[in-house]
């Protein structure tokens, strides 16, 4: 009987299938693969040893400027919703196939779970937060109590804080261009951006599909968390 501790004694998955998954999974790292594998969370996923044995252009292209980002937090929250990281990015150069040109991107602190919104302009950033920090907590049946954000405009206006002051919501700013304060975010766009730009280099698509390449990224990546909070 196979059980967690004996991913080891897996038969190797074969080239094509290897690449195959690691394809259909937003060219997912072959570490990562292989926990999904461990922890049987993907259904339909083969309970085999993945293997990067062949080199993925579209993968080093990808990923070329990779860095590690690390996260100082005064806390850690210990629920849902406690805490928001967001972040809007953007102009990008290229306008999308729905004339899109804005990413706004949050993320769960607890369970690193990742919404994108895309916008055609930064003014539709806070009604899309309203609205989403709205719908989020009627549906989890839970209160939002800090947003952290960077000190862009955007994030500082009269509509943001009149809203945060009526609901109760503490609203964070890490310090202009200091990196490792936004840490859990710096890392999130990476990956979401990094892993759309191999998508589209791979299959030779068009850069205005940026958009649907990160929601896809997006997706792909919220069922493919692996996160332990305090070491359990």
């Amino acid at each position: 009987v196979a059980s967690n501790s004996s991913a080891c004694l897996l038969a190797k998955a074969s080239s094509s299938q290897s690449w195959l998954w690691n394809q259909g999974l937003s060219h997912l790292n072959f570490a990562t693969i292989n926990n999904l594998v461990k922890n049987n969370l993907v259904h339909g996923l083969p309970k085999i040893k993945f293997e990067k044995d062949n080199f993925c252009y579209a993968c080093e292209q990808g990923k070329i400027h990779r860095k590690h980002y690390k996260s100082k937090t005064a806390f850690a929250s210990n629920k849902p919703l406690y805490l928001l990281h967001m972040d809007l990015c953007g102009l990008i150069r290229i306008e999308s196939i729905n004339k899109k040109r804005y990413v706004l991107v949050v993320i769960d602190d607890y369970s690193w779970y990742t919404w994108v919104f895309l916008l055609h302009s930064k003014d539709e950033a806070s009604e899309v937060i309203i609205s989403f920090i709205k719908k989020t907590q009627v549906n989890l049946q839970l209160q939002v109590q800090r947003v952290r954000t960077d000190n862009d405009m955007e994030f500082k206006n009269k509509t943001h804080a009149k809203f945060f002051d009526e609901v109760g919501i503490t609203q964070q700013f890490s310090v202009a261009r200091t990196s490792q304060q936004n840490g859990v975010m710096e890392s999130r766009n990476q990956t979401l951006f990094e892993a759309a730009r191999t998508m589209l280099t791979f299959a030779n698509l068009p850069l205005f599909l940026w958009a649907e390449a990160i929601a896809t990224a997006c997706f792909t990546q919220n069922h493919s968390i692996i996160h332990k909070r305090f070491d359990k």
